[in-house]
This record gives C-alpha cells, sequence and structure tokens, in this order.
C-alpha cells in the first residue's frame, strides 16, 4: 500500500511539474510594485515564451532589499534609481547585454543615461515621473499652490483635509525642498530643519499617512491635497474631473523605476527577453494605460498624451522633465539609516 501512495505521489508530481506534454516550462521569478503591470501581459508572455511568471508585489525599495538581503531569489528586480545605485554599488546586480534589448533604442532620451546608472550598464526604464501634489480643484485655492508650494502642507486653512506618503525619502525630500534645500543633502542642520518642519505639520496639519490606498480615497474625494506619484495622480484624475496636479517650483524628485537582472538569476536568458517585451509597443501602451504610469517609450508617451490619446491634458501623464531644481534621489546610506529613524519619531509622536 505505501509503494502505491509512493507511485501515486509521483504521478501527481509529473503532472504538476512537467504537465500534460511532459515538458518542464522554465520559471521567471519578477520582483516588483503593486499594481504595476497589466495582468494580461504577463499571460501573454508565459504563452510567447512557453515559461511559468512568478510575480510578487512590494511597497517599498527598502522592503524588497531586505526581502532579497534575506535571501530570497529573484530573476527581475523593479527597484527606483537610488536603489538601483544601492545594488549596483553592493554588486547584487548583473551587468546588462543592451544589444539583448533591442527595444531600448525606443526609448526617451531624457531618461536614460542618468547618474545613477550611467549608460544604462545595469538597467532599463520601466516607468518614470515626478512627485507632487494632487490636489481638488473645488476646495483648493491655485494661488496658495503657487505662492506657497510645498509649505501649502503646513497651511492650517487645510488641516485634515491632507493625505502624505507613508515614505521617509519622499517625505524628507518635500520637507527640504520646501525650506529650499537639495533633497540629496547630507548637512545635518538642513536634514534637523526637514525634521522640524515635518514635526510640525504632524503635529498642526493631522495629516494621514497612506500608501496606495490613497488612490481609491482620492477619486472619492475624501482629502484635498495628497503628496503623490504622477503616476497615480494621472490615474486619479482619468476617474475625477475635479482632481488636478501641481507640481511645486521649489523642485521635486524626478524618478525612474527601472528593470534589473540579479547576479544569482536562474534564468537570464529568459529575463533578457522579459525586459525587452516591457518595452515593446504595444505592451507598453496596456501597461501604461492600466497602470496610469508614464511609459518610457517614446512613441507611447506621444501616442497617450497627444491629440486623441488616453491621457491628453493630463498634466500628471507629463512629468517634469529638465527642471533646474529638481534632483533623482542618490543613495547614501548613512543618511538613509537617519531620516528612516526620524520619520519613525515623527509618526509616533
Amino acid at each position: 500500500m505505501k509503494k502505491l501512495f509512493k507511485l501515486l505521489a509521483v504521478l501527481i508530481l509529473s503532472v504538476t511539474v512537467f504537465g500534460c506534454s511532459g515538458e518542464q516550462k522554465e520559471q521567471l521569478k519578477v520582483y516588483s510594485w503593486g499594481v504595476y503591470i497589466d495582468p494580461s501581459v504577463i499571460t501573454e508572455f508565459e504563452d510567447k515564451y512557453n515559461c511559468d511568471v512568478i510575480y510578487d508585489n512590494f511597497d517599498s525599495n527598502e522592503q524588497m532589499y531586505t526581502k532579497l538581503m534575506g535571501g530570497e531569489s529573484y530573476d527581475v528586480l523593479v527597484p527606483s534609481d537610488y536603489m538601483i545605485e544601492r545594488l549596483i554599488a553592493e554588486g547584487q546586480l548583473q551587468q546588462l547585454d543592451l544589444t539583448k534589448v533591442p527595444n531600448f533604442s525606443n526609448l526617451i532620451e531624457g531618461i536614460t543615461d542618468l547618474p545613477y546608472d550611467p549608460g544604462n550598464q545595469y538597467s532599463v526604464p520601466y516607468f518614470w515621473g515626478n512627485v507632487g501634489l494632487l490636489y481638488n480643484t473645488t476646495t483648493v485655492d491655485y494661488n496658495d499652490l503657487e505662492t506657497e508650494g510645498w509649505n501649502i502642507l503646513a497651511d492650517t486653512n487645510y488641516q485634515g483635509r491632507i493625505f502624505i506618503y507613508d515614505s521617509e525619502r519622499d517625505s524628507f525630500m518635500v520637507a527640504l525642498k520646501a525650506l529650499g534645500y537639495s533633497a540629496n543633502t547630507t548637512n545635518e542642520d538642513e536634514i534637523q530643519a526637514a525634521y522640524a518642519w515635518l514635526t510640525n505639520v504632524n503635529d498642526t496639519m493631522s495629516p494621514v499617512y497612506v500608501l496606495d490606498d490613497s488612490i481609491d480615497a482620492m477619486i472619492a474625494g475624501n482629502k484635498d491635497i495628497a503628496v503623490m506619484y504622477s503616476g497615480d495622480a494621472a490615474y486619479i484624475m482619468s476617474e475625477n474631473e475635479d482632481m488636478s496636479f501641481y507640481t511645486p517650483n521649489e523642485g521635486t524628485n524626478l524618478w525612474v523605476d527601472g528593470m534589473v537582472i540579479t547576479k544569482d538569476s536562474e534564468a537570464v536568458d529568459l529575463a533578457y527577453e522579459w525586459i525587452n517585451f516591457m518595452l515593446d509597443e504595444d505592451v507598453a501602451a496596456r501597461n501604461s494605460s492600466y497602470v496610469g504610469y508614464t511609459s518610457p517609450v517614446q512613441s507611447v508617451y506621444d501616442e497617450m498624451s497627444g491629440v486623441g490619446g488616453e491621457y491628453e491634458g493630463n498634466i500628471a501623464y507629463i512629468p517634469r522633465l529638465g527642471y533646474v531644481n529638481d534632483e533623482m534621489f542618490r543613495n547614501n546610506e548613512t543618511i538613509r539609516k537617519e531620516i528612516a529613524d526620524l520619520w519613525t519619531r515623527i509618526k509616533s509622536s
């Protein structure tokens, strides 16, 4: 009887692993942000390359990093610029052969060859954008935005009416820019000033700290102002005509999320196919339409934002590029740890 059970177990395993055809499918493990891809694209890739895609989500770059350092293995990651810089420095990524990514030539020139990865030796852009202020045009005075910029988050006229994205990097960027400092400062006095600014906002404005749950809440009009990524803002604006997007003149973060291949990938060739597939014009358009974030593919960007495009007239879909006061985050582990600790203190006060 035990032999019979063992035989049945082997047969079941064979069907599970090899399928009806007897052929074992190659597996690709992808780790990316939540709600960052059209699910039909995954299915199409699996069918085209006769493989299985294991697609996991993370909420922050730091969560992704912790899981990776904990021993979890993936083939493709989609971290942000400053985290890509860190992973490169720590030897966690494979150097790319861009001849295996022919669709790289389709990309917007201004978001390639940037300081976090010169020459795109390790990463290929997936989505890009700014951080700004989503606001309700019926309840927020545009003149307040123009005159106060980021400091509108400390304007008591809007007390209890704001969402702040629960990210220490973005929140400290907002405070530093509001005070006229660099988002990448290493000056301790400036960091402490930003800490005091954020503490004041926390103590006087009754902000609600949110992640992706702010999307549905702002579509419903639950708050008047939200610190938000441009892609989420573009989607919300397409769902609620009362909402608009403002990028303060003091400057903001220009960010790029990129696709990378881990040093321990066991499916390198398939990882290259995935990256190139995501830059295919049709696939990139479907992803951008589904998610609302700005495509790095020039033709898709032009079509989406142009006359008759899905995001025509949607200013959040057209991130600010080349503005003198805007910056990309740079990796600095000492500063990262400090502001993470200060951010915890702010929220617990």
